[in-house]
């Protein structure tokens, strides 16, 4: 379809060509400038429209900054690893000093290791969603190694408690003064019968009337005399397996039933039973087993002194 238009000049019709493809040319041009008018002034007059340019530029710069201190977290969180890494190589000594096996790196990685949690990083992209998913492996394997290293501390915790209600029952000191052989325990002449038999004990030697006292904490099991050589016998039970027998006694200073600490005053040295002469014959026992008790012996460690020194501390700490 043609388009005329009035000539003023000639007073007649003219046609124009290209009419409508001018008049949407102009009317996108007319439209281009206003928009870029409008982005202008709101641009000038800070975001009046609201379009979000601002928001968009507000949310880039905290982005920089969340990263900067996801990574800064990092490198504490390594300065963290750093330090449980070395509470672990205590925590090693520790486990050594109660008697207990290490826990090592195999077993620490196989402890703290296994699946990770999913990753809340899909909003994110490039450097921000790697720094965010490493972040939190670290902090997930930090959660698990703190959790080993405090279950090993408990472990540790458990095993001195055990340790000092054990090593207190244990029979362990030299329970009268005196003399004795090294060599007691074991094959011998008998002294009286004048036969090779077991000797399941050691004799220490010293005067009728010498002092008796207890190797380890415990109970009495047996105190009296009896039908055999030993004569007057003290027996403790300490627990943990272990017992302890007092021969030849010439008296008790407990009964049965009793309760009694390491290093009381259990007994008086005698010569009771099958003897040549006054003395103490000690046995120690293990689940029913006969044991050398010169093993359990600390010599500079007087039953006597011991006591005392225990009474000591006992009055500074209470």
């Amino acid at each position: 379809m043609k388009t005329f238009v009035f000539s003023s000049r000639s007073l007649d019709l003219r046609e124009v060509r290209f009419f409508k493809t001018k008049l949407v040319g102009s009317g996108v041009l007319l439209g281009f400038l206003a928009v870029g008018g409008l982005l202008l002034t709101n641009v000038l007059f800070s975001d009046i429209l609201g379009v979000g340019y601002n928001r968009v530029n507000l949310l880039a710069s905290e982005n920089r900054l969340l990263k900067e201190e996801m990574e800064a977290l990092a490198a504490r969180m390594s300065s963290v690893q750093n330090a449980l890494d070395k509470l672990a190589d205590r925590g090693n000594e520790l486990r050594l000093m109660v008697d207990l096996t290490k826990l090592d790196e195999d077993t620490r990685q196989a402890a703290a290791g296994g699946s990770v949690g999913p990753q809340t990083t899909a909003f994110l992209t490039g450097d921000a969603a790697e720094v965010l998913a490493s972040s939190q492996s670290l902090v997930d394997r930090l959660s698990r190694e703190i959790r080993v290293q405090q279950s090993s501390y408990e472990e540790i915790y458990r095993r001195v408690e055990y340790n000092k209600a054990f090593f207190s029952h244990l029979p362990a000191i030299k329970p009268m003064a005196g003399y004795y052989s090294i060599n007691g325990f074991g094959m011998r002449i008998h002294p009286v019968l004048r036969v090779y038999r077991m000797h399941e004990g050691v004799d220490i030697v010293n005067d009728v009337g010498t002092n008796i006292y207890a190797a380890g904490d415990g109970v009495v099991k047996f105190a009296g005399r009896t039908m055999g050589g030993y004569g007057t016998v003290i027996e403790l039970q300490h627990g943990y397996g272990y017992a302890s027998l007092y021969a030849h006694l010439n008296r008790t200073l407990v009964r049965p039933g009793q309760s009694v600490k390491r290093g009381e005053l259990i007994a008086k040295c005698g010569r009771s039973g099958l003897v040549s002469g006054p003395h103490l014959h000690f046995e120690v026992r293990h689940n029913g087993r006969k044991l050398n008790p010169v093993d359990f012996f600390f010599d500079d460690v007087e039953a006597a002194r011991y006591r005392s020194a225990l009474a000591a501390m006992s009055q500074q700490h209470g």
